[in-house]
């Protein structure tokens, strides 16, 4: 109890609080009312240090000076004059900074993001180390994997990190990174623009080199989800860090010579770009279509180390060009590094002009001695070069979001409230909401991610010839003009290429043919196989064939749909020309029977076989041939019901008046017996009614048949594959059997009549033809059944026309032409007494 007590005294005796490891005082600093943190790479590497773990490892010494550093702390520094001069925004108010350098390295840059946030004094007061943040707002980092260190440390403390060129989508994530904001788009939007530009060239089978951190591995990432979804397949994909071994860079290399692909997809930043530029120039690895991120597209740095022109003709999205008025001239005054920090302000003056200040040196040692009055606008390096004007003008932009935040907690109006405590949500939370246009005009906001709108300039280098690459802008790309679930376009503005390079694993399939995947290799890799008889595609590349409507039919080339040759019996063709004359011809030879008949109805042989059936026999013959010309011709409505209607009641009109004959024959010769007193129950009267009786029994079945189900015209197309068979559809097929067999029916009595009496005296032969009439009749019927069911289209039609034709002409041929060739060529056996005479015999 004792110990504890003492152990409370004395940490109720501590005042202060001390910093654990070295110090790190700021490169760049000046005092103000407020402060802002900024972190850049002025120097692009460090000092490697084998350590033996026996003492304290030594701070981390960077080397190799970045121009590009000190232009992000520029544009810093003259967003943060700009606003200090004006007496509009933070009137009153001196917004001080102090900026560190990271030298790329994520333990640095967690380390001075600490040491912005706590301050640099080796102790504290308890009161100082529970007070708020030194800085209110941090300005960086440069690259991704380096923000995502800071955002992750700084987040928990809601210090706003605002970022100008760290593009990894990952950084979008806010329950990672809750304070992160950037002003330039995320990779999200730029790997999905890519894979559309990728997809507009027609590039479906490309390669990808990323590098190997959070940047590279996130954005490749959306790239091929993205390029999936458009049917471009990645032949490869690998990563690379420029701290890789030679040899790894030696494997790429073979990789991209082994390919097949002619485009490559590069996801890296500018550094890792030139050290791969280095070592491709010396394989001459040309003769490949760069397709470029912006982290090294428009980098006149990387443009300069091409010598071998390897990225002639790249193209790829860049941020949209930039214009801020003065930034240029205060750039190139670089007083302000001198006032902050004379040591950082010579090695930037050695470098920039490749001298040395005069030391402890002697004259002799020193290659060119600096005077400190040299001219930085003559010099032509990286830090004078403004192509990254508009990642400059990201950070202005930053540096002004924080300004107009502060604006409006601190309820700016001419003066600004000085006693407002500033925490560091509150901050966060204004950033985040504010909504302002520069002095160039530019809107300026962040979405609900901390992101800005997504817009992108669509780049190509264009080699002049001098040597020099030309970024020409030859598209743009809006993401803002588009609902989110909306598909994203590109606007491409001019022709890029004379002739735009092919990259693909297998040729496009032509309309006509479809694509068949080849067995273990990616959906780019395909064959083309010809589509199917009644199936067409017409585009490119089409997946799959498309069957063609049933009344339409593929053409030769597979590629159209054409209307199926509509076919059907027609008076134009010769079947259909020979049947309708045979028809014609059956009706003037049975007129002119009629006529014959007519003329010598007054004769013993017309008188004995009965005239009045004989003319109605004949009218009914004449029906039966033209009934045979509705089965010719384009189907309709009526014509399918007249002709099979037609059929059934001439037909059994005409087989009654044979029947009739046939009976009258029988009861004659009944009559002429002994005691026979037949004729008087079948007289003329009974014949009559006889055949109207039997007739009006076909009529009611058609009257039946057409009110339950008449037929129809029909298209039938699948009797043949190309044609579309027009034919008349039976409708009740009950109706079309009942009808042709009650036609059967009729005559098989008729014939059985016939054949009964077929031996009674001659001078009631006719039996005898009505005999082989019915024979003929009945075996022309019986044949037609099976012809007729298995004729396809209009042969069926034909085989029907036959079938009334042949018996029609069996009728009047066996019944008629004897008699007519009697009454024409022998007179003298068409008398009274021959006829009686050959009876009596």
């Amino acid at each position: 109890m004792n110990i504890l007590v003492a152990m409370w005294t004395m940490i109720s005796h501590i005042t202060t609080c001390s910093h654990r490891g070295d110090l790190e005082n700021p490169q760049l600093v000046k005092d103000g009312n407020i402060l802002l943190g900024g972190i850049f790479p002025f120097h692009s590497s460090w000092k490697n240090r084998q350590e033996n773990f026996t003492h304290k490892p030594l701070p981390l010494q960077c080397e190799s000076l970045n121009f590009r550093g000190f232009q992000f702390a520029q544009a810093m520094l003259f967003a943060i004059e700009e606003i200090n001069n004006s007496t509009e925004l933070l009137p009153g108010i001196t917004l001080g900074y102090q900026m560190y350098d990271a030298c790329y390295s994520i333990a640095r840059s967690v380390k001075v993001a600490l040491a912005l946030v706590n301050g640099n004094t080796a102790e504290l007061t308890l009161k100082e180390c529970k007070s708020a943040a030194q800085v209110q707002v941090i300005m960086g980092e440069t690259i991704s994997i380096l923000s995502a260190a800071i955002a992750s440390v700084m987040g928990p403390f809601h210090i706003p990190l605002i970022s100008h060129y760290s593009t990894c989508a990952c950084l979008s994530d806010k329950t990672k990174y809750p304070s992160f904001l950037r002003t330039i788009p995320s990779d999200y939007f730029q790997s999905r623009a890519l894979a559309q530009l990728v997809k507009h060239f027609g590039w479906t089978w490309v390669g990808a080199i990323r590098t190997n951190d959070d940047y590279g591995n996130n954005g490749m990432a959306t790239f091929t989800e993205t390029a999936e979804q458009l049917g471009i397949c990645l032949e490869y994909s690998v990563p690379f860090f420029r701290m890789d071994p030679p040899d790894k860079i030696q494997k790429i290399t073979d990789l991209i010579k082994a390919s097949t692909s002619k485009v490559i997809v590069a996801f890296l930043t500018h550094m890792d770009m030139d050290v791969l530029l280095h070592e491709f120039s010396k394989h001459n690895l040309s003769g490949y279509q760069w397709v470029g991120s912006e982290g090294w597209i428009f980098d006149f740095q990387t443009a300069t180390t091409d010598k071998t022109h390897i990225l002639d003709g790249a193209i790829g999205l860049s941020i949209p060009k930039a214009h801020v008025s003065g930034l240029r001239e205060f750039m190139l005054d670089v007083t302000p590094l001198n006032s902050s920090n004379n040591d950082l302000f010579i090695e930037f003056w050695e470098a920039m002009f490749s001298c040395e200040f005069k030391q402890s040196k002697s004259a002799a040692e020193i290659q060119g001695e600096c005077t400190g009055q040299e001219d930085v606008a003559g010099v032509k390096n990286s830090f004078t070069d403004m192509s990254l004007m508009p990642i400059l003008n990201n950070v202005y932009k930053g540096v002004y979001a924080v300004a107009h935040a502060l604006h409006v907690i601190l309820r700016c109006n001419k003066t600004c409230n000085t006693d407002v405590q500033l925490q560091p949500l509150e901050i966060l939370q204004h950033i985040r909401n504010i909504h302002f246009r520069t002095k160039e005009g530019e809107e300026v906001y962040f979405d609900a991610n901390g992101d800005p709108a997504a817009k992108y300039e669509i780049i190509n280098w264009q080699p002049k010839e001098n040597g020099i690459v030309d970024f020409v802008t030859v598209g743009l790309y809006d993401a803002s003009f588009f609902d989110v679930n909306s598909k994203k376009k590109l606007c491409v503005l001019i022709s890029v290429f004379i002739q735009v390079p092919v990259s693909v694993c297998s040729e496009k399939c032509q309309p006509g043919t479809r694509r068949v995947y080849q067995k273990g290799k990616p959906v780019c890799c395909h064959d083309c196989a010809t589509c199917a008889e009644g199936e067409i595609s017409n585009n490119t590349d089409s997946i799959t064939c498309v069957r063609c409507h049933p009344e339409f039919w593929s053409n030769e080339r597979r590629d159209a749909c054409v209307m199926k040759q509509e076919v059907f019996l027609s008076y134009e063709e010769i079947m259909g020309a020979l049947l309708t004359a045979a028809s014609l011809f059956g009706t003037c030879l049975t007129a002119i029977v009629a006529f014959i008949f007519f003329r010598h109805r007054k004769t013993p042989l017309v008188r004995a076989n009965n005239s009045e059936l004989s003319f109605l026999l004949l009218f009914s013959l004449i029906l039966c041939f033209l009934c045979s010309l509705t089965f010719i011709g384009r189907p309709s409505e009526w014509t399918c019901q007249l002709r099979h209607t037609a059929f059934a009641i001439t037909f059994v009109l005409c087989i009654s008046c044979v029947l009739g004959k046939t009976i009258v024959v029988l009861m004659a010769f009944k009559a002429r017996l002994p005691g026979g007193n037949m004729m008087k129950w079948f007289g003329p009267t009974q014949q009559r009614l006889s055949v109207l009786g039997l007739t009006l029994i076909q009529v009611i079945i058609c009257i039946l048949w057409l009110t339950v189900s008449p037929p129809f015209p029909f298209k039938n197309v699948q009797e043949f594959r190309d044609k579309i068979i027009l034919e008349c559809a039976l409708g009740s097929e009950l109706g079309f059997w009942a009808g042709l067999g009650y036609i059967g029916l009729l005559a098989v009595l008729c014939f059985i009549s016939a054949f009964l009496a077929r031996k009674l005296p001659d001078n009631f032969n006719e039996a005898k033809f009505i005999t082989f009439s019915m024979l003929i009749f009945c075996a022309v019927w019986i044949t037609f059944i099976p012809a007729y069911v298995s004729s396809p289209g209009k042969f069926s039609v034909a085989v029907e026309i036959f079938a009334i034709l042949a018996s029609s002409f069996g009728l009047l041929i066996c019944i008629f032409i004897p008699k007519c060739y009697v009454i024409l060529l022998k007179p003298e056996k068409n008398t009274k007494k021959y006829l009686m005479g050959k009876g009596g015999s």
